[in-house]
């Protein structure tokens, strides 16, 4: 028997395409389950062309049959089947499709569309196989044909018996190797998993037998085994059921069979777009935070399908990180994929599906917050840092997108609240919107710097992450409204009656707090009479871009720079501290060295900073004590 050698360039192909194209060998059954449901699509389609075809449904379906003592796996198919040139075309030619062939011949417009498309797929047999048969008959063909081949050598075709139509491809499967087991190519409950992972969409039953136990008898404990053919795909995916005919039970249930999370999903989201780009998509907002979700080891990404044939677990490209949390998937016949199925080009089609996807997430968080607040809270908690990330990241190049669904707490609701819901709520001589910083509620409440903004009855919200201040600098204003730490320099507030008194205090006392200043050379940038502090002796707030709250959370970080922000020592001048400062300044340097370093450290540790010497500190609250 004659073998012929692969045409133009197909042996370095081969070879490339074996050792190179695709990352995990699983997936040559994924293709050639998908060929064979192409098969059975060509006569389908030349039924509705052929009077005297008809198309019984219950005639067509896949038979998978593993052989462990031969080492034999048979996937056989009972499509159209492939003539002596169909052989030498399709398969003698690496990349020569015939599906691809078909679909455009035959202009298929009806949705019932062709999987293979791009030829290679056949070939991924050889990462699993040293050998490969092809047996096939073709309709309205008396004669069968084989076509053989052990890769790159080359392959023949002869004349060979086969009955029914259809075409049975048998992989003499490789012996196990030192790095690889390729027995689990031949182990039924391994293949099943293959199957339901990657082909259970598939429309056409994938039969295969299955080993079974039950009870000798009905009193007995003994077991006997015994084979029973299943069918093992599903063939109908959800995404393509009518939304009408499904129940929030039946998107639960999706969520849970497809392994997506162990909680259940707080909203589902089902979309079919049939326009320039078709594409269905299911998608679900999860409730709770997946352990590894904020750790480098999580990988984001929704399954893509083509046909109903999932191409990749975790496809990246079709989310964007702030919306990493989104889990579920897409399923598209447009897509342009190269010749492994396997890797996605980077084409208009997919980013024409990442992007209307992305507005319909953002749509059904906004309308959870509106409409199911509860439940948007309930997310927000678990995903709410993402959001804020998202907006800091990249520039501030996607605020637009997520800042309307952000939440911080309220001064005066006592609860979350959105950045729209503030500024409806401003009065008219407001300015600014108003944010505190700290570790807990609790700490924020009782900060000195909140006095003067809370008297005012301005609504302040609490900032207790590290990451709120640097997401809100980025985003700099809302509506036109631009934030305003309470510990800023600056509050933009008319103190009215004390200005001039607090101004008068300042200049009157300036050799004292001169004294105070040069004595804290290095730690603060000035000290001043504070015009916000009402009840509190002392106060630190920043001067500059970098706020106190940064400067923690900077210099946590590994490798930090030692940022340090502007810090102001702001001293009541109507607390009766003061007059103890004035009394010592005129008196006692020594006491008002001891009372500056302790208003100073007592400043720090207001703002949950470290303060630079304890035993120092210590010492000097002991010499308080005893003087």
């Amino acid at each position: 028997m004659e073998t012929k050698q692969f045409k133009a360039e197909s042996k370095r192909l081969l070879e490339l395409m074996v050792n190179s194209i695709y990352s995990q060998r699983e997936v040559f059954l994924r293709e050639l389950i998908s060929n064979a449901s192409d098969a059975m699509d060509k006569m389908y389609y030349r039924s509705l062309t052929d009077e005297n075809l008809a198309f019984n449904q219950a005639d067509y379906y896949i038979q998978i049959i593993p052989n462990k003592a031969d080492r034999t796996l048979k996937v056989i198919d009972t499509g159209i089947g492939m003539t002596k040139e169909e052989l030498e075309t399709n398969l003698g030619t690496i990349a020569k499709s015939g599906s691809f062939a078909f679909k455009k011949d035959t202009e298929i417009k009806d949705g019932h569309d062709i999987i293979g498309q791009f030829g290679v797929g056949f070939y991924a047999a050889f990462m699993v196989a040293d050998n490969v048969t092809v047996k096939s008959k073709a309709l309205d063909e008396e004669q069968a044909h084989q076509w053989e081949s052990t890769g790159t050598e080359g392959y023949s075709i002869s004349i060979c018996d086969k009955e029914q139509i259809g075409t049975e491809i048998t992989l003499k499967i490789k012996e196990n190797t030192e790095d690889e087991s390729y027995d689990a190519y031949l182990d039924e409950v391994q293949l099943k998993e293959i199957i339901k992972k990657y082909s259970d969409f598939i429309r056409y039953p994938i039969k295969m037998d299955i080993t079974k136990s039950k009870p000798t008898d009905d009193e007995s404990d003994e077991y006997v085994d015994y084979v029973e053919e299943e069918t093992i795909n599903s063939m109908v995916p959800i995404w393509k059921k009518n939304k009408k005919e499904l129940t929030e039970a039946d998107y639960e249930n999706f969520y849970q069979e497809k392994r997506y999370g162990f909680d259940k999903p707080l909203k589902s989201l089902h979309i079919n777009v049939d326009g320039t780009v078709r594409y269905n998509a299911i998608l679900f907002i999860p409730e709770n935070t997946p352990f590894d979700y904020y750790s480098k080891e999580f990988e984001k990404g929704v399954e893509l399908y083509s046909n109903g044939v999932l191409i990749m677990n975790k496809c990246g490209e079709l989310l964007p990180d702030y919306f990493s949390f989104v889990k579920g998937m897409v399923d598209s016949e447009d897509l342009s994929l190269n010749i492994s199925r396997e890797m996605l080009q980077h084409d208009r089609q997919l980013k024409v599906i990442a992007k209307n996807i992305t507005k319909k997430i953002k749509n059904q968080l906004l309308h959870l917050q509106r409409e199911e607040r509860e439940k948007y809270e309930t997310f927000y908690d678990s995903f709410g840092r993402q959001l804020k990330i998202g907006v800091y990241s990249d520039f501030g190049a996607n605020k637009e997108t997520l800042q309307d669904l952000l939440m911080f707490y309220s001064s005066t609701e006592k609860k979350l609240v959105t950045l729209d819901e503030y500024v409806k709520r401003m009065p008219e001589d407001q300015t600014y919107i108003y944010y505190a910083t700290g570790e807990s509620i609790d700490r924020i409440e009782k900060l000195p710097q909140t006095e003067i903004v809370a008297d005012k009855g301005y609504e302040i919200l609490y900032f207790t992450e590290e990451i709120d201040e640097f997401a809100i600098k980025m985003l700099m204003n809302y509506q036109e409204k631009e934030f305003k730490s309470v510990s800023s320099g600056d509050l933009g507030i008319d103190e009215d009656s004390n200005e001039e008194t607090d101004q008068g205090k300042q200049e009157e006392n300036e050799e004292l707090f001169h004294f105070m200043k040069e004595h804290l050379s290095g730690k603060v940038k000035d000290v001043r009479a504070s015009k916000r502090l009402k009840s509190h002796p002392v106060c630190l707030t920043a001067d500059g871009d970098i706020s106190l709250e940064m400067e923690k959370v900077l210099n946590t970080m590994p490798n930090n720079q030692q940022v340090k922000a502007d810090k102001i020592l702001e001293i009541n001048v109507h607390h009766e501290i003061f007059q103890s400062l004035k009394a010592t300044h005129e008196t006692d340097k020594d006491k008002l060295v001891l009372y500056t370093n302790l208003l100073y450290n007592q400043a720090l540790l207001i703002e949950g900073m470290p303060v630079n010497d304890p035993v120092e500190f210590t010492n000097d609250i002991c010499k308080v004590m005893i003087s």
